[in-house]
């Protein structure tokens, strides 16, 4: 059932030029001078309803992975309608290369968490968290949250979330360290907190019997207590795994029925609903004009854990685009802002803009997402 949708979706990326009716681009952060690339966001909501959102600002005159960063914010008021018109500088440049890759977790105990890399070196990328207890007027100092062994680690932006029992998940895929070579394989873990980030413990790296590519994990928990993580990979689909003890251990990475190029994933529940988000580059690469190209960007939902995924529709649809590195929030209103890389192909500024998004899921899937 799912490879007729793919196959419908795929036929209207020549057709559709525009965004759709249900969505409508409310942010767009091009490059510009002295700023060569604005990338991976995240949001949170604050008491006050106001919804802020931390970006990777690079200055300079590199867009590398490795150029200078720091964390940057805007903030809207209504709901994700308007944003400010200019950053606020929330982590200054502190690391060796930059910060980058921000994710933002409204903690149970109230406070606000800030997850980001630091990057010092290509051997040394750590995860980092610091805490407001100010809605994000001020932070607490930097934390490492991978401390046991050194290394070159990814923590995609929008990825840590936190369990209903207050277990903090964090997936991170590990390519280097200062005594193994860069591997393009990452080794596939989750570390684990039970106090809210003070003190992490890593869980047993993920099985990989198909010996495919695998990055960028993301997890998301399931009704029955079950963590699925999801992985990019260069076998044209999203791999899953599945942890049944919050976590530690995990089954065996497996093919899933999302196809999908080397790009990461977005997978989030509807707010109280029995239904799964997912946004992502829907391309099987049918089209060869398309094939590996992270481009369309869609979205759909799915009502059985994950298990299919179900009408599919295209947020974004330039044949020139470069959508990734995709975060998603819902907002008090209950829309839905979707954040990601906007860049051009033509261009080669695949990774210079962050474009939002706010998405109507009503209007987009009415009953569907309840």
């Amino acid at each position: 059932m799912f490879l007729l949708f793919i196959i419908l979706g795929v036929s209207q990326v020549a057709a559709q030029e525009s965004q759709p009716v249900w969505a409508k681009k409310v942010l767009q952060l091009p490059p510009g001078p002295d700023n060569p690339r604005n990338s991976e966001c995240a949001f949170v909501t604050l008491k006050d309803e106001s919804i802020l959102m931390v970006y990777s600002h690079f200055y300079g005159k590199s867009s590398s992975d490795y150029a200078s960063a720091h964390l940057a914010s805007r903030r809207s008021r209504d709901g994700g309608m308007t944003w400010t018109s200019s950053d606020s500088i929330v982590v200054s440049n502190e690391g060796g290369m930059n910060v980058m890759s921000v994710s933002l977790l409204r903690l149970a105990g109230g406070r606000i968490a800030l997850f980001y890399a630091r990057k010092n070196a290509h051997a040394d990328c750590i995860p980092m968290v610091r805490y407001s207890d100010d809605e994000a007027v001020t932070w607490s100092e930097p934390k490492p949250c991978i401390t046991d062994e050194p290394g070159y680690y990814v923590l995609n932006n929008d990825r840590v979330i936190q369990l209903r029992d207050g277990r903090l998940l964090m997936p991170v895929s590990r390519h280097q360290t200062p005594t193994q070579p860069w591997q393009a394989r990452g080794r596939i873990f989750c570390y684990l907190s039970d106090d809210e980030g003070q003190t992490w413990q890593r869980g047993a790296e993920i099985p990989n019997p198909d010996t495919v590519m695998t990055q960028e994990p993301g997890v998301v928990a399931l009704r029955d207590g079950r963590i699925m993580m999801f992985m990019r990979t260069d076998a044209g689909v999203q791999y899953l795994s599945y942890s049944t003890d919050k976590g530690m251990k995990w089954s065996p990475a497996q093919r899933s029925n999302i196809p999908s190029p080397v790009s990461p994933a977005s997978i989030k529940r509807v707010p109280g609903s029995k239904a799964l988000v997912m946004l992502w580059n829907l391309n099987d690469g049918s089209d060869p004009e398309l094939k590996g190209k992270r481009t369309p960007l869609a979205i759909a939902i799915s009502r059985n854990e994950g298990r299919t995924w179900i009408s599919p529709q295209m947020l974004e649809t330039d044949r020139d685009g470069w959508y990734c590195y995709t975060a998603l929030h819902f907002t008090p209103k209950g829309n839905l802002l979707a954040g990601y890389c906007a860049g051009s192909q033509r261009k080669r500024t695949r990774l210079a803009q962050t474009d939002v998004s706010l998405i109507d899921l009503n209007a987009l899937y009415g009953r569907a997402v309840r």
